[in-house]
């Protein structure tokens, strides 16, 4: 079957889970994007540029895209003429964390709602994003000062279900050595406060305090400002920085992510984590927030392990991570074949029959 994709925000996890779909998926899809910047203006307008950008939308048997996009807006436009639909929720505006100094615009919010009741199947990245949509919802709702559509919860609800998003990574089995050089920590995540990068920074202070060497690199998409606590970094910790910035090239970065010894989030907003899966493939040990969807993504056999539940805690694992590493060189290889679960070839079928469902 022939689908078309619209994409209003091609970067980052956006554009590596259209780009896995579509080189995956046994059915013909064509791909519209817009750069991935601005997105509170994508979710306002990106449906008026699309709508404009596609010659014939009858000849697709199916429509998908992602919440960045008013797909109320862009059905009510294309009339008769639209396709059933899918969107694909990466995260949520109801749910987003506020950068400091912002303020709520609930519009995006009822955007996220008016784009589940126009889609026909609505899809969440993980069960932990599921829960959280839909145990927000009512309470959202109910601040609106009067007759509060209470239907609505329901409605999205019984159209949707849960698919991990595709790695591009082989499924085939991967081995590892490590170098005798200082233990490298690896950032791989957005430079966004989202990302919450101050506490990453503050635990590696605490441990250089007591002595502990590493090596860093600062990997992971800027969009726009580069934020202080990189800056800072840069300047803090010198020649212990191997790497700081974006890598374009797939290959450099995922060589970059078999040399790495260690993967850490401090995030505040995570509802699957394709860059941390990414690592651990590559045999990263994990050190990630007891919270969000990794405890869903890391078998709980891994997590006292590899889970931290304050910033103490944090810094009292990365200590003994640092010395000990080589200790868990079995439990990673382990946790890597695990994480191969997440190959595109693997999670692929469930993904066609869901297409294939949103025609039927």
């Amino acid at each position: 079957m022939k689908f078309l994709f619209l994409e209003p925000f091609f970067g980052g996890s956006h554009r590596n889970f259209a780009e896995g779909l579509i080189a995956n998926s046994r059915h013909d899809i064509d791909l519209l994007t817009l750069p991935a910047r601005f997105w509170k203006w994508r979710m306002r307008g990106a449906a008026l540029y699309f709508l404009k950008k596609i010659s014939s939308v009858e000849k697709y048997d199916g429509l998908i895209t992602t919440d960045i996009m008013s797909l109320s807006d862009f059905k009510a436009l294309c009339k008769p003429s639209c396709p059933p639909a899918m969107v694909y929720f990466h995260e949520s505006q109801m749910t987003y964390p506020l950068a400091p100094g912002e303020h709520m615009d609930f519009q995006f919010g009822f955007t996220d709602i008016t784009t589940g009741l126009a889609a026909d199947r609505v899809v969440f990245n993980s069960h932990t994003h599921f829960d959280t949509f839909f145990s927000s919802l009512p309470g959202f709702l109910k601040m609106m000062p009067e007759y509060h559509p209470k239907w609505v919860t329901e409605a999205i609800r019984s159209k949707s279900s849960v698919l991990y998003p595709g790695c591009q990574f082989p499924s085939e089995k991967e081995t590892f050595t490590r170098s005798d050089a200082p233990p490298l920590i690896i950032w791989n995540h957005r430079w966004e406060f989202d990302k919450n990068p101050d506490d990453f920074f503050n635990a590696l202070d605490a441990v250089l305090e007591q002595g502990h060497e590493f090596r860093l690199a600062l990997l992971g998409e800027n969009f726009q400002v580069v934020p202080k606590a990189f800056i800072r970094a840069r300047e803090r910790y010198g020649d212990r920085i191997i790497q700081y910035g974006y890598v374009k090239s797939r290959k450099a970065y995922l060589d970059m992510l078999r040399q790495g010894t260690l993967v850490i989030s401090t995030a505040t907003q995570e509802n699957f984590g394709i860059s941390v899966v990414e690592a651990v493939r590559y045999g990263c040990i994990p050190l990630l927030p007891n919270r969000l969807a990794y405890p869903e993504v890391i078998p709980r056999a891994f997590h006292s392990d590899f889970l931290y539940d304050n910033p103490t805690e944090l810094v009292d694992k990365l200590a003994f991570l640092i010395v000990n590493h080589s200790q868990f060189q079995e439990k990673i290889q382990h946790l890597s074949d695990i994480m191969g679960g997440f190959a595109w070839e693997n999670v692929i079928d469930k993904y066609d029959e869901e297409l294939e469902q949103l025609v039927r």
